[in-house]
């Protein structure tokens, strides 16, 4: 694999998996010409008379969309590590003996371990998605046959809409649906909230296939996928377990530590003008982030100050601000737990979004840039204010991207991490791995102190007289060092790419490498 150095001094590969890659250029600078792919034209006569499009299975649905070697098959992650559906599907596409396909899922999860066999007998290649816990370790191991490839939300979006990734199957899990492929996610047993990431797939895909386990009479409203785009609906038992939604990273922070780098946070906001009548904010999912919204909630209530919006993942958390009217919108690209579907479902100012308005970097704008403020994590950051969100510093890949470099777009990024974890400094001086780009990440908060990118003089002048503990970056990185006693030890790697990360516009950001030692037995 031959690799080029990229304008970030990142070493990346020129083609993956059979594909010629642009390396990265630097922020804004690629821009490419052309014009957006498109689905193959149908007509209605495709299609059984009276509109009903139901088959009996999921392997008969494949069969019937012309599943053969080779194929891409797409999938959407509402279900987060709740999804009951992709380990189905592929247990089918088995049964149809078929080799080398591309899985090309919005997000993996632990609940899609026992797709890894699938891997190992060729019918899995490759991966092109986030990938979060045992696909990331399988991937890390260098076992995989092809390149993962790792995508924000926004960049899927991108990916498919530039004829960079052709899907031939789309599989969509649809919590309420009805015969003739209208669905929606935000009501029946298994409500996950909206359907955002699945649009794409619905709208490009060579065949459409919607599965749900709760079918309606037509009309399924409201239609968040329309049916028009859809080519087959199978009723299965159970598609998610929504509960699982709010696994892993959703939960609230009880570590003393990062509640006071959540306060710090939301002091910090105040401080530098942004906490004022009509502003707007975005949170991630992880537990400080979710504690950082309770303290910015007081603080409003405080000051009698009523945000315009507030970009979801929702919460119950947010919810409460909405039903509290201490925000006119939350403008919602995933949920994240099942407040959030509630609120969804029954308030009509928690409005469904998708990548194509809030996330597309080769649209005509998107509304991540009209965002005040976004609240993110990180595994790692360095001395440039470069950030890592994919691997840890021992190099594993464990996290995938989601919608976490779009948000970088906004007009001020803040990364409140913890300064250390498990005795492993968090500040280094080059990140294993390059997610986001320095120059677009403003402050980072830790329990040590808050630093500002020097590029930030606005960010600077503004929080001067603040009385807040803002101290320069390599400060914080020697005190944390000397207290783990050093720099963590970095990883020695092979020269075998097992992943790449792309950036918004599609360029190649950085390259994953295969660790040395890890199993690959």
């Amino acid at each position: 694999m031959k690799l080029v150095e990229n304008t970030a001094g990142r070493p990346v590969p020129t083609e993956v998996n059979g594909t010629e890659q642009t390396p990265f250029q630097g922020v804004g600078e690629y821009r490419p010409t052309g014009n957006k792919a498109a689905p193959p034209v149908r007509t209605c006569t495709d299609y059984p008379p009276g509109g009903d499009k139901r088959v009996r299975s999921l392997k008969e649905a494949l069969q019937k969309a012309g599943l053969r070697d080779g194929m891409t098959i797409s999938s959407h992650h509402h279900f987060r590590d709740g999804d009951l559906l992709m380990v189905q599907v592929f247990e089918a596409a088995a049964e149809l003996g078929v080799k080398n396909l591309r899985w090309f899922p919005s997000a993996s999860f632990p609940c899609h371990e026992p797709i890894i066999k699938h891997l190992e007998s060729g019918l899995i290649t490759w991966i092109e998605g986030s990938l979060n816990g045992p696909l990331g370790e399988y991937a890390s191991s260098g076992k995989m046959n092809g390149t993962a490839v790792l995508r924000s939300h926004g960049g899927r979006w991108q990916a498919v809409q530039d004829g960079e990734v052709h899907i031939d199957i789309a599989v969509i899990a649809a919590p309420t649906a009805d015969s003739f492929g209208n669905a929606t996610g935000d009501r029946g047993p298994s409500a996950c909230g909206l359907l955002g990431f699945g649009l794409v797939d619905s709208l490009y895909a060579d065949k459409s296939i919607v599965v749900t386990d709760n079918l309606v009479p037509f009309p399924c409203l409201p239609w968040q996928i329309m049916g028009q785009n859809i080519d087959y609906v199978v009723e299965v038992d159970r598609i998610g377990n929504p509960e699982e939604i709010v696994s892993g990273t959703t939960e609230l922070t009880r570590s003393p530590d990062r509640q006071y780098i959540a306060e710090l946070t939301a002091e910090f906001v105040r401080a530098a003008g942004i906490l004022r009548d009509g502003f707007s904010f975005q949170a991630g999912a992880g537990g400080t982030s979710l504690a950082f919204a309770i303290y910015l909630k007081e603080m409003m209530k405080e000051a009698g100050i009523k945000a315009r919006f507030i970009r979801g993942g929702s919460t119950k958390y947010l919810v409460e601000m909405l039903e509290e009217n201490l925000t006119d919108f939350i403008l919602d690209g995933q949920t994240f737990d099942l407040e959030g579907v509630r609120s969804m479902r029954e308030n009509p100012r928690h409005i469904d979004t998708s990548p194509f308005t809030s996330y597309n970097w080769h649209g005509k704008g998107n509304f991540a840039s009209m965002v005040d403020v976004v609240v993110l994590g990180a595994t790692e950051v360095d001395v440039d204010f470069n950030a890592n969100v994919v691997t840890h510093s021992d190099g594993i890949l464990l996290h995938g991207i989601g919608g976490w470099q779009n948000c970088l777009f906004s007009k001020c990024t803040i990364l409140p991490i913890p300064s250390f974890r498990d005795r492993i400094p968090i500040i280094v001086d080059r990140v294993t791995t390059l997610c986001g780009p320095g120059e677009l990440i403003d402050v980072i908060v830790t329990e040590r102190g808050i630093t500002i990118n020097p590029l930030r003089k606005d960010l600077i002048k503004a929080t001067k007289d603040s009385g807040l503990p803002i101290r320069p970056i390599t400060e914080i990185k020697a005190e944390v060092e000397e207290l783990c006693g050093g720099p963590p030890a970095k990883p020695e790697f092979t020269d075998q790419v097992i992943g790449i990360v792309k950036w918004v516009d599609g360029t190649v950001l950085d390259s994953v490498f295969k660790v040395k030692g890890t199993n690959d037995a």
